[in-house]
């Protein structure tokens, strides 16, 4: 009490200036005190959670065992498939009508004339086994992946990797990516694990409700786990973006690295200053003239443009099994359904092209393979159901949503991504950025568009870590 009463007499013996100094520093004192107390309670990690979605109860056992495998048709798989390409039925384009209404349907009868005739569903399975692909029961589900280990060389660091692909792609998108990062960088290589997730391609489908990102990530981490790797560094766009995210946000200890060519942060009072502040003084709100030029005017590129592109999201995020059974039945229809998104999300300027512009990036052979993976699977439906899992509810109110992620985080920004996240806007959620890159060309596939861009960007990020 007397120490309060000689504080309060050392107070009002000031003069008015000296007494608002006194006030500023206690209050700047308060709160920073005040932050960092939030900062030291800030959840740094996000449970692990447990699931089981085979069909049935859950066994009180479970085989754990790695298997290979390899892909494989038949005769009669390709017969049936060409015996429903000869029996579509297709509508009239629209003139001039480019691909504005989707897949431009005097474009697709070129593409599947080719598919009928000249393209070889042997010979690029023989492609996709040019990898060791494995099985392995997790969960409930068997869970597919490629495995690659790099040439053995002396004094080489090898790293385990693992890349997750989104929709509509495939673990294929990352076949070209693969001899890149294998190769010696320098003392340098990557040993790399590229699964499917649980209902895309060759990893079984949930057979229950309820599967959504949070799942995958730890299925994920029980397959990094079993295969020996405590350590690792992970790569994702698309859905693989959030499953990469969530891994990181439930074993940080684990995660040496997260890289991403695609991510959103478009929530909290920073972002709104931005919108206000961004168009003309850009510098004051963290933004640079390239963030200003991909940004702005906001209304027309992210949030019109994306209503026109995100058809496809509210019936996959609401009524997959409906429009699934369409595209399951018919070769042509998923053929149409899939490849229109490499046109648009490749760049939204091809829309104009009656082709669609797909073989600027893409190869005809290399398009149909990703459509074959689908197709042959019959897994279009359980791929579509993901965005009903993990839509259900508002995301904004899913426990990752509201945790930080603090592990080392490496961003590629490519230009033609159909929404574009600044650094400024990334640090919200992402806490410790090593490095942001703004790509020079390439849009949503960045790995089969631009496969070197991207790898000298995962390697050029692994590196500022290693250090």
């Amino acid at each position: 009490m007397q120490r309060l009463q000689v504080l309060k007499e050392t107070f009002f013996g000031l003069d008015a200036v000296q007494q608002q100094l006194a006030v500023g520093s206690a209050v700047a004192a308060g709160g920073i005190l005040a932050y960092l107390m939030l900062r030291r309670s800030e959840v740094k990690s996000i449970p692990l959670g447990e699931g089981w979605w085979g069909a049935g109860e859950k066994p009180l056992l479970e085989d754990d065992k790695v298997y290979p495998f390899k892909v494989q048709t038949s005769d009669e798989e390709i017969k049936d498939l060409h015996e429903r390409i000869d029996r579509a039925r297709y509508s009239d384009a629209l003139e001039d009508g480019g691909f504005h209404y989707g897949f431009n349907s005097t474009h697709l009868k070129k593409v599947v004339s080719y598919w009928r005739h000249e393209f070889d569903w042997k010979k690029q399975v023989s492609v996709l086994n040019k990898y060791p692909h494995f099985k392995t029961k997790i969960e409930g589900l068997d869970v597919h992946f490629i495995h690659v280990r790099p040439p053995h060389r002396e004094n080489q660091k090898v790293l385990p990797l693992m890349l997750v692909h989104g929709w509509p792609g495939s673990f294929y998108e990352f076949y070209k990516i693969l001899p890149l990062l294998t190769e010696n960088q320098d003392g340098l290589a990557f040993e790399v694990i590229c699964p499917s997730i649980p209902g895309y391609g060759f990893s079984d489908a949930p057979r229950k409700q309820g599967f959504d990102t949070l799942a995958a990530a730890r299925v994920f981490l029980t397959l990094m786990e079993r295969l020996g790797f405590f350590q690792f560094y992970l790569q994702g766009g698309d859905w693989g973006s959030l499953i990469t995210t969530n891994m990181a946000q439930m074993k940080p200890q684990c995660v040496k690295g997260l890289h991403l060519n695609m991510l959103n942060s478009t929530r909290g009072f920073k972002v709104l200053m931005s919108l206000m502040i961004g168009p003309y003084l850009p510098f004051l709100v963290g933004l640079n003239r390239e963030d200003v030029r991909r940004l702005f005017p906001f209304f027309e590129k992210n949030v019109w443009e994306i209503l026109r592109e995100s058809g496809y999201l509210h019936i996959q995020a609401t009524k997959p099994d409906t429009a699934g059974c369409g595209v399951n039945d018919s070769p042509v229809g998923l053929a149409a359904y899939i490849m229109e998104k490499f046109s648009s999300w490749t760049d939204l300027s091809n829309r104009n092209l009656m082709d669609g512009g797909l073989e600027r990036k893409f190869s005809l052979d290399d398009l149909l393979t990703n459509v074959m993976i689908y197709w042959t699977t019959g897994s279009i439906v359980s791929s579509m159901r993901f965005y009903k899992e993990n839509l259900k509810s508002n995301p904004n109110n899913r426990i990752d949503a509201k945790t930080g992620i603090f592990v080392p985080t490496g961003l590629a920004a490519f230009p033609h991504e159909l929404m574009h996240c600044p650094k400024s806007w990334a640090r919200i959620r992402y806490r410790n950025i090593y490095s942001y890159t703004f790509m020079p060309r390439g849009g949503h596939f960045a790995a089969f568009e631009e496969p070197q861009l991207l790898a000298d960007d995962i390697i050029q990020f692994v590196k500022k870590v290693e250090k």
